[in-house]
């Protein structure tokens, strides 16, 4: 149900002044430690795309008089400084810089829009949310046994996807170079919306990779065949086949893209074609 801006003015005032949970919040973003609250950085959007940066504070009763005195239509959690935020303008410039920030990753529903047919965009049905449901699993795995972080955090994105926040010591304080190896370690998808193969597998796969395929086997059948029927069409047929390493099964399987079988039926014959198809790996 839609909302108006009006309308959400005077909800969110309940809100902020009945049941945003503060306590829990800044002890959170605190880490229990009101001089590093004190150098965080918040930023408010309020009615209007308004803009409130630089704000900062020094203990629950603080940040909860701003909420209620202005009203934000949205929160922006920002970096720890190595001077308090609202106070950047008393120094030279330069002297402000950041010195810890989570690691954050952001999963949307939209990366899945080549592989599901049961929405697309931002809607979101309890079908393709199966998707994040092993995104998260993956990613889960992968940071807690891999990079052995253990303060992890998953909320709902309030769109279309999830979030997650590393909160360890030891991520906060990565630079960039650092966290943008984490991001590269858990990529595997390149290339943009021309090009239909995105994932390319040379020799052994790593561990993790093997450990991946394994969380998503839990689910595939049920997902990708009873819920998006994803060999349903000639069209999406020939997307799979496209996707597969070039000169292996595809000549065999003319017929069996404009076939009538269901998707249960053509999946197992794909599996079939290629168990006995000499491959070439590209």
């Amino acid at each position: 149900m839609a909302v108006d801006a009006g309308e959400l003015e005077e909800l969110l005032k309940i809100y902020y002044s009945r049941l945003f949970p503060y306590t829990p919040y800044i002890k959170w973003l605190s880490y229990n430690n009101p001089e590093y609250l004190s150098k965080r950085e918040f930023c408010f959007t309020l009615n209007g795309d308004i803009y409130l940066r630089y704000k900062s504070f020094s203990n629950v009763d603080e940040f909860k008089k701003e909420l209620k005195t202005v009203n934000p239509f949205k929160i922006d959690v920002g970096a720890v400084y190595n001077i308090k935020p609202k106070d950047h303008k008393s120094f030279k410039s330069g002297s402000f810089t950041a010195v810890e920030r989570e690691v954050v990753f952001d999963i949307d529903m939209t990366d899945y829009d080549e592989v599901r047919y049961c929405c697309s965009e931002a809607k979101i049905c309890p079908a393709c949310w199966v998707f994040m449901k092993i995104a998260v699993r993956i990613i889960d795995e992968a940071l807690r046994q891999d990079f052995g972080f253990s303060h992890l955090l998953w909320v709902y994105s309030g769109r279309r996807g999830v979030h997650c926040w590393i909160a360890d010591e030891s991520a906060r304080k990565l630079n960039n170079n650092g966290r943008g190896a984490i991001a590269d370690y858990l990529s595997l998808v390149v290339g943009g919306d021309q090009q239909a193969k995105k994932v390319t597998l040379n020799g052994t796969p790593h561990p993790s990779i093997k450990r991946s395929v394994n969380i998503i086997s839990r689910y595939f059948e049920e997902l990708m065949i009873d819920s998006q029927d994803f060999l349903g069409t000639p069209e999406k047929c020939q997307k799979v086949l496209s996707m597969l390493p070039a000169n292996t099964v595809q000549n065999d399987l003319t017929e069996w893209v404009t076939s009538h079988h269901d998707s249960k039926t053509k999946w197992n014959q794909l599996k079939d074609a290629w168990q006995v198809t000499p491959r070439k790996r590209n």
